[in-house]
């Protein structure tokens, strides 16, 4: 039996609410990043609204320092001024920060804790997705824990040790438990079992561009 193909992409990211603010000082702008929303512009005009667009009709200065996927929703850094994105983005790049994720994945996973090391390479004629390629991809390292069993599904929460596109994603469809509602990754049951990619950027810890010190800003899972 064919599968049909699936619907054209259409960009209609959520308009309520407009920007979610979660903190906000001279050199740090933090947010609520919605599912549907894009973090910087796309190509296309109609895929210009993003959070960058949408902080900068409050905060002119603000700049993103990093993205989160577009179906992914959580806490996003942007940078108020150049030495606070400077500052960032070097911790960004050094692995400084620390990020945890919430995930829904189709099926149960039999062990409590484990991790997942796979080198990640974009998989080029079905860009965006990525593969594991242990010739040519770039190291990826994954861990996670089990937080909740359901009927047909697991709750994970996935601590990235590295920041490859679509690494959790992938990390999780190598295991066997695509994440449910990846229009990317998962299909049949997996994909309809959420109307949404079950993807969270839950908490992001990092050092104050003023000071150093360490701080963490947390979003409410909202599935």
């Amino acid at each position: 039996m064919n599968q049909s193909a699936p619907a054209p992409f259409v960009y209609n990211p959520p308009l309520e609410p407009y920007l979610s603010v979660l903190h906000v000082d001279e050199d740090l702008l933090i947010v609520d990043k919605p599912s549907g929303l894009l973090s910087v512009p796309g190509k296309a005009l109609e895929h210009s609204d993003c959070v960058e667009s949408r902080a900068q009709k409050t905060y002119p200065d603000a700049r993103i320092v990093h993205r989160l996927d577009m179906d992914t929703s959580g806490v996003m850094v942007l940078a108020m001024n150049a030495a606070a994105h400077r500052h960032l983005g070097l911790q960004f790049e050094r692995r400084k920060t620390q990020k945890t994720y919430l995930a829904e994945v189709w099926g149960h996973i039999a062990e409590d804790e484990g991790e997942v090391d796979l080198p990640l390479i974009c998989d080029w004629p079905n860009r965006p997705k990525q593969m594991v390629c242990f010739e040519n991809g770039k190291p990826a390292l994954t861990k996670w824990q089990v937080l909740d069993r359901r009927d047909q599904t697991t709750r994970l929460r996935l601590f990235p040790y590295t920041g490859r596109s679509h690494q959790l994603r992938v990390h999780m469809l190598a295991l066997g438990h695509p994440i449910i509602g990846d229009r990317f990754y998962a299909n049949g049951e997996a994909l309809a079992a959420s109307s949404r990619l079950a993807l969270h950027a839950e908490s992001l810890t990092l050092h104050h561009p003023v000071g150093g010190e360490r701080v963490r800003f947390e979003a409410a899972c909202p599935f």
